[in-house]
């Protein structure tokens, strides 16, 4: 059976160690893998394998941890880009697992997140919202949940009012064009945007009228 000559951390990622069996390089470990092992063991193929598998293991998972330290993500979203690297279905199964136990993964929580995120910089409409969690792989309880206290009206005004300041010299036909549309493609319905394009106008021209 192979024997381990030498066990020597590697220089770039000291938490990881390089593994030499007969005096040749065979693969790298984490850290707390590798301290198992000792300088004079022999290992069977067996032992081999299941070593080799806790270092994808840990692969896996530092590249999902490295995914979710940008912005919180969905299961699906680390599931697709764990996939995406050729990770094996178990292993992949096993990283998200371990992620949901130290709560670096929680579909509820992203929500919550994604939605609070869309109300302070993107406001749009329910439908639009639950097209994009629908996309993140988010279930459909979880997307309700997140967007109970949801106030279309009040979201599509806050939409409209960062706008108008760009269309406010506009004739009134060409206002209501360019904030209905802008309005549209945030996903809000007919009869939102004729009220909040109603009222806006009337801002805009009130403001016209005492200057």
């Amino acid at each position: 059976m192979p024997v381990v000559t030498a066990l020597t951390a590697q220089k770039k990622h000291p938490d990881r160690v390089n593994v030499f069996l007969d005096g040749a390089f065979a693969f790298g470990l984490p850290l707390d893998t590798a301290v198992k092992l000792k300088i004079g063991q022999s290992l069977s193929e067996t032992d081999i394998e299941t070593l080799q598998q806790e270092n994808l293991l840990d692969k896996a998972k530092n590249d999902a941890i490295r995914l979710v330290s940008y912005r919180p993500r969905s299961i699906a979203e680390v599931q697709r880009h764990l996939e995406r690297k050729g990770y094996e279905a178990v292993l992949v199964k096993a990283v998200i697992a371990r992620l949901q136990t130290v709560e670096l993964l929680d579909d509820t929580a992203f929500a919550h997140y994604w939605v609070e995120q869309r109300e302070t910089f993107k406001p749009r409409s329910r439908m639009a919202l639950q097209q994009e969690l629908r996309q993140k792989g988010v279930s459909r309880d979880i997307i309700e949940t997140a967007l109970s206290d949801l106030d279309e009206m009040d979201a599509a005004r806050r939409a409209a009012t960062a706008k108008i300041r760009s269309w406010a010299r506009l004739p009134e036909p060409d206002f209501r064009k360019k904030l209905g549309g802008f309005l549209q493609r945030r996903g809000f319905h007919y009869g939102i945007i004729k009220e909040i394009t109603d009222e806006l106008w009337q801002t805009v021209a009130a403001e016209d009228a005492a200057e």
